[in-house]
């Protein structure tokens, strides 16, 4: 897409009677981070054979990684091989299966399920997770949620919360009928968005036995109420009311829209939040464009859809996953903190929240010097023994 095509993209959106500030309100970081997203996914961007599958730059890298990021680590002492099976909808769900390297199949061992931030794939801090939790000696599994990175969904990049959810019920279906697991020793890791997708699921799936969470964010509460409650109800109507409207324009053929995500490039005026996500989506120490989306759309999920999170209340009942155990992991410099925070006291015993001293929220998506991988393992291996 050309430059002018792009301009006349963006003034065709903004001129639909949707100003500027509601369409930072919709990205669901609220009336605070007000100026920290614009509208630049674009429905005509096409992936290209020099930015599919592998980390594709975008914008200008930071110019060092911060210390202990390594979000695309890999392990000899692991064996990692992509499978695919389908949830209960018959939507293929596709994932990264991770074996501790002389794995007795003979036997069955624990699992785990994976999952990445929300509007990223399981390239993004879900196959680092699996990674140091299979060296451990956990057969483990990313994935990508249902209209992300391979799994089936359409339009691409939807919001649909409870198939997100589904998509973990899903793995557990595939994890319990490996003769190599053991289906009574499945636990959940969901890392951001993810967070509130496994406890979602884990409320309705009695087969998760662990749950853990890091840097955890409500995606139901962020997109009704911003962070720290910054957002007013008649904002979140405004936001409602815009992507109400651009339903007829997609139910009628017309481009579809994109909305929240990650800025593609920093100005004087971006919010510190926005300058954390940059930094690891928008550079090389995160960025990974997937085969079914472009460098100008990855992180954006559609206009239209994603006021579904306004319907999306996990904490709701979470009291009723005990007597199963949850771990809420979270930086004490995190801005993401009230939501594992607001989980935690809603929760029921057993449970844990652990405080990992001066890490931000995206420091924990990859950052392996202070992501707590030995509380993650004692957490696994006393919940998920035989």
């Amino acid at each position: 897409m050309d430059k002018k095509h792009e301009t006349e993209t963006r003034d065709r959106v903004i001129g639909r009677g949707i100003d500027r500030r509601s369409l930072l309100r919709a990205t669901g970081v609220g009336a605070a981070a007000a100026g920290a997203i614009s509208l630049t996914g674009f429905a005509s961007a096409q992936a290209t054979p020099q930015n599919v599958g592998r980390p594709a730059p975008v914008g200008t890298p930071s110019a060092d990684l911060p210390e202990g990021a390594d979000n695309f680590y890999t392990s000899d002492r692991v064996t990692v091989r992509k499978v695919r099976f389908r949830n209960q909808y018959q939507m293929t769900v596709v994932g990264n299966l991770f074996t501790p390297k002389g794995l007795d199949r003979g036997t069955a061992h624990p699992a785990i399920v994976v999952g990445h931030p929300m509007g990223a794939v399981k390239e993004q801090s879900a196959n680092l997770y699996a990674t140091k939790m299979a060296e451990q000696g956990f057969v483990t599994l990313s994935l990508d949620l249902s209209f992300w990175g391979e799994s089936d969904g359409r339009p691409r990049q939807a919001v649909l919360p409870d198939v997100y959810a589904e998509a973990f019920s899903a793995a557990v279906d595939y994890l319990g009928t490996r003769r190599f697991v053991d289906r009574e020793r499945i636990g959940v890791i969901g890392v951001c968005g993810s967070g509130s997708f496994v406890i979602s699921a884990a409320k309705l799936d009695p087969r998760m036995k662990a749950i853990a969470t890091v840097s955890m964010y409500d995606m139901g509460a962020v997109n009704r109420n911003g962070l720290e409650h910054s957002q007013t109800v008649e904002q979140r109507k405004e936001i409602i009311a815009a992507a109400a409207q651009q339903r007829y324009v997609e139910f009628t053929g017309g481009e579809t829209q994109y909305t929240g995500g990650t800025v593609h490039e920093l100005t004087d005026d971006t919010p510190d939040v926005q300058r954390e996500f940059y930094d690891f989506y928008r550079t090389p120490r995160g960025e990974f464009t997937p085969a079914s989306s472009s460098p100008r759309l990855t992180t954006h999920p559609t206009l239209s859809s994603n006021p579904k999170f306004m319907n999306f209340y996990p904490f709701d009942d979470i009291e009723t996953i005990s007597p199963r155990p949850m771990l809420f992991i979270t930086g004490d410099q995190a801005h993401s903190k009230e939501f594992s925070v607001d989980a935690y006291a809603r929760a029921a015993e057993p449970k844990e929240l652990v405080w990992v001293p001066g890490a931000g929220h995206v420091d924990l998506y990859d950052r392996v010097t202070l992501i707590p991988f030995d509380k993650l393992t004692s957490f696994f291996v006393r919940h998920l023994a035989a």
